[in-house]
């Protein structure tokens, strides 16, 4: 690069890549370098480099085991690129700066623990079966590496967030069980108990299950608390009893009515299976009369809605919808089988499922139904797309940072290594077949139905482009439509207050401008 001319601006420099995996959604392109532990006085100091990590490779969170070692999780295989799921267990000597696996499975290894003698060293993983849904247990080794078990949970369900009680006995966690995310503690033996029966809060937006939760040294806990009516406050609790600590919204809830979460379960029409789901209805609701219905579909594909707090859903019932949301095939909180029902088969009868709530709902007698509203992001983003080039028994629809053609995005979503390998057969020039035919652009010559598309600019997930195909494809269509683009948003477009209430108003005067 000669010398730029006195008082120019030159461009900023190309930026090189070499990387499979270059970007992440949140957090942008990966720079350079690696992540490596340092030491400090707690005094105040000096850092001091510890660990001699290799070029490009990170290491994740550290824990102490005594005075002279750390132990840590992370993927420092030479093909970390492209097996992105393959983490171990090291021990770090703070002496030597050298590092050891413990752990050589091929599966992820994470989250270590130490007991509180240090003596074993308990963390999560499970042996990779190439599955798009596979569930965490328990493992216990010695730091040695030897006298390594498996804790035989009787527990179908995924762990995570571990910690030793204070004598050893007990490992603490969180799991997720039909919706709702709870406090669970099992012996090293595999004796399980329920330790609290609900924690969440964590999404504020949309109804997702989850919650945070840590333990003191004398086995008590302090975890978010959150039921449908309110987001997060701070809850304490011992062997099974929990007390309530804030109530950071009380002044806003005795003025503002909430809709009510009522729980139902219902059949599919495919073959029979229950499905969970949970009607939201409008404020001074009287079942006398006729509501339009939104139905709202959660992303992932595996994850799950609960009883939990929602402002978008509250805000959609608040303008007179009756809002349904589920759990069809493919959530988490139901067991790896119900999840794995979509393994290579999504979107497929998860379809039927969604379908079968509405007519569920409409059973009830209150529903109008020629005013029936579909929306959904990510996950939902792909299940509302697939919906209208599937049937035009919706008014309007609202696709919300979809995936819609497979075979653009395994090639250019984030964790490029990933979605290939655990979504489909094969890479999508080898199956292309696959591929498109699980892709909502193969179906956007049937839609019929005015459909929103709504995306983050800076969404790396779930890019930019996915959406302006959908748009194209119903523009070439002459189906009515609009482009939403949501400025300085990532994948998480409500983690910006201001992001949430631009969507949320998209969606509303979307429907409202189709609504009979």
């Amino acid at each position: 690069m000669p010398e730029k001319p006195k008082g120019a601006k030159w461009n900023d420099p190309p930026v090189e890549i070499s990387d499979l995996n270059y970007k992440y959604d949140s957090s942008g392109f990966r720079k350079p370098g690696e992540i490596q532990f340092f030491t400090i006085p707690v005094n105040g100091g000096t850092p001091r480099q510890i660990s001699n990590i290799k070029p490009e490779k990170r290491a994740g969170q550290g824990e102490w085991l005594g005075n002279d070692k750390i132990i840590f999780s992370a993927n420092l295989n030479d093909d970390s690129d492209y097996n992105s799921n393959n983490s171990e267990i090291y021990i770090l000597s703070l002496e030597s700066g050298d590092h050891k696996a413990l752990t050589f499975r091929d599966g992820p290894d994470s989250s270590p623990k130490v007991s509180n003698d240090n003596s074993m060293i308990a963390y999560l993983g499970y042996d990779d079966k190439y599955l798009g849904y596979q569930q965490n247990s328990i493992y216990v080794r010695t730091p040695n590496g030897s006298n390594k078990f498996k804790i035989q949970l009787n527990l179908d369900r995924n762990i995570s967030n571990i910690y030793w009680s204070s004598d050893d006995k007990r490992i603490f966690f969180q799991f997720d069980d039909k919706g709702i995310t709870k406090i669970g503690s099992t012996t090293l033996e595999g004796k399980f108990q329920t330790e609290v029966d609900q924690i969440g809060g964590l999404s504020f937006s949309r109804p997702y299950s989850g919650g945070f939760f840590s333990l003191s040294k004398n086995n008590r806990y302090s975890f978010t608390y959150g039921t449908s009516y309110n987001p997060a406050d701070l809850a304490v609790g011992y062997k099974g009893s929990k007390k309530r600590l804030t109530n950071l919204n009380k002044d806003l809830f005795d003025y503002k009515k909430l809709g009510n979460v009522e729980e139902i379960w219902y059949e599919s029409s495919f073959d029979g299976k229950m499905v969970h789901g949970w009607i939201v209805k409008p404020p001074n609701f009287d079942s006398s009369k006729k509501y339009p219905l939104i139905l709202e579909i959660h992303g992932g594909p595996h994850t799950n809605y609960g009883f939990h707090f929602s402002s978008e859903v509250q805000l959609f019932a608040s303008k007179g919808y009756v809002v349904l949301y589920t759990n069809p095939r493919g959530s988490t909180s139901y067991g790896k089988d119900f999840a794995n029902l979509i393994h290579h088969n999504y979107p497929s009868q998860d379809y039927d499922d969604l379908i079968s709530g509405v007519d569920f709902v409409i059973k009830k007698g209150y529903i109008d139904e020629s005013n029936l509203f579909v929306t959904g992001g990510s996950g939902g983003g792909v299940l509302t797309a697939w919906i209208v080039g599937k049937t035009d028994r919706f008014t309007a629809a609202v696709v919300a940072k979809p995936v819609i053609n497979w075979y653009s995005f395994v090639l250019y979503a984030d964790n490029i290594g990933y979605f290939y390998k655990y979504w489909f057969k094969d890479l999508p020039w080898n199956d292309p077949e696959s591929y498109l035919k699980r892709s909502p652009i193969s179906y956007v010559g049937n839609v019929k139905t005015p459909t929103m598309v709504l995306t983050g600019e800076k969404d790396y997930r779930t890019p930019m482009a996915e959406s302006e195909q959908f748009y194209a494809g119903l523009k070439l269509n002459k189906v009515e439509t609009m482009l939403v683009r949501i400025p300085n948003a990532n994948h998480g477009i409500a983690s910006k207050p201001s992001n949430l209430i631009a969507k949320v108003n998209a969606i509303i005067s979307w429907f409202e401008k189709y609504k009979k």
